[in-house]
């Protein structure tokens, strides 16, 4: 190794965030985070929804550190250390000879890293994050392994990240094997795929969580017969059924089998003792309007999906369903006092044009939705949704070559 000390290796990558459309809920075992079901997730546009991630190397590292939007935050954990051991192992010789850097396989477990992760949405809010570090730890130490393998060890930092790791629709299989090597991530389709798709997420709170999934859980496991069932019984046959309605693109199909697996994942939540309430009203109503909607055009145009939290996301079938959507969102839940429209509705605004909102006028005036029309009073909810995001399915995670986008600094290795 270099005996310099001032090198500094950097890689930046942007990784997506995901959201389930049949959920993973309950831990056969805890330390290898291994799931008691399978799971279906969409990737999400990393354009509109990602985590930024930078890491270094440095010989002049003291011992590793992380940061998370901004602020540091600690690298004792089971998690974290089990995924830097198991890319650590995988790690392969680095030369940069311009830069005088030159890293023997068997340096890498006396190296220590820097990680910096900066998340463009609301963390801990029931939107899947933490995929983040890993396509670039692994491009940092040149591992060789396969994305499948990567995701077996995005799995040991959080389940649901190492569905990240790819675009578009993708499985997370539970696997059997007591040593968590065959429970790992596989692509269903790619982005491209099924790209009439138009996903809104309704924002409805940014606070934390009262019950972590990972407690949340744990609790369910123990307590909840319904989960029992659910694993054992209902998830396989959803599982199969999912993965034909996306590859045949059977959006009545996919409307269906996502809303059912939602509502039942929520229902294992009360059942579990205490119960768990990720929801609150504003999710509520935001299903109900959906429900009265699909019912009264007589096939689904929207299904509705929420994770741990009480953030609803809403994939319409179509660009022309996706607008028909927005205005019905702007109607119920208008933008508070004083708010703005562009910071009120964020990703790809160009669905604000489709639906014909120009500025907070064109919201004011919307008209009553025809499935109302025997309905004598309206409710609105101004203020009861912080913001929406428009967004599609995605790519996986992008490294990114322009070093000034690095959230370290390429001379010491530290925030800038």
């Amino acid at each position: 190794m270099a005996e310099e000390k001032k090198w500094v290796r950097l890689v930046t990558a942007k990784t997506p965030t995901n959201i389930a459309v049949i959920k993973y809920w309950g831990k056969r075992d805890e330390a290898l985070i291994l799931a008691i079901n399978d799971s279906i997730s969409v990737t999400l546009d990393p354009n509109h929804l990602c985590t930024t991630t930078t890491v270094a190397v440095s010989p002049a590292f003291q011992q590793d550190r992380m940061w998370l939007n901004g602020k540091e935050i600690s690298l004792a954990g089971d998690r974290y250390q089990n995924c830097l051991r198991e890319i650590r192992k995988r790690a392969c010789d680095v030369e940069e000879e311009d830069k005088g850097i030159k890293i023997a396989k068997k340096d890498w477990e006396s190296l220590h890293v820097h990680i910096a992760s900066y998340n463009n949405f609301p963390t801990a809010a029931g939107l899947a994050s933490s995929a983040a570090g890993l396509a670039c730890l692994a491009k940092l130490m040149n591992v060789k392994e396969d994305q499948g393998q990567l995701s077996a060890i995005a799995r040991q930092g959080s389940g649901s990240a190492c569905r990240s790791l790819y675009g578009g629709f993708v499985k997370w299989i539970m696997g059997n094997s007591e040593d968590g090597s065959d429970s790992l991530a596989v692509q269903v389709t790619d982005e491209k795929h099924w790209d009439d798709l138009v996903i809104l997420i309704a924002v409805v709170s940014s606070r934390q969580k009262e019950t972590s999934s990972t407690s949340g859980m744990r609790e369910s496991v123990e307590t909840s017969l319904l989960l029992k069932h659910r694993a054992q019984e209902i998830v396989p046959k959803r599982i199969i059924q999912m993965e034909e309605a996306i590859k045949t693109k059977d959006f009545p199909a996919f409307a269906r089998l996502a809303c059912a697996d939602s509502n039942q994942f929520h229902a294992v939540c009360l059942d579990t003792t205490p119960p768990i309430f990720y929801m609150n009203d504003t999710s509520h109503r935001i299903i109900s309007i959906v429900e009265k909607w699909n019912l009264a055009e007589g096939t689904p145009q929207v299904a509705y999906t929420f994770d741990a939290g009480p953030n609803a996301v809403l994939i319409a079938r179509d660009r022309k369903a996706a607008s028909l959507l927005l205005q019905r969102m702007l109607f119920y839940f208008p933008p508070g006092a004083g708010a703005d429209l562009n910071s009120y509705v964020l990703g790809d605004e160009s669905i604000l044009q489709d639906a014909g909102i120009k500025e907070m006028k064109d919201v004011e005036s919307l008209p009553y939705p025809p499935e109302l029309k025997d309905t004598n009073s309206i409710q609105k909810y101004a203020g009861d949704v912080s913001y929406f995001i428009c967004t599609r399915p995605g790519q996986g995670p992008v490294v990114l070559s322009d070093e000034s986008q690095a959230l370290l600094n390429p001379n010491t290795g530290l925030p800038k």
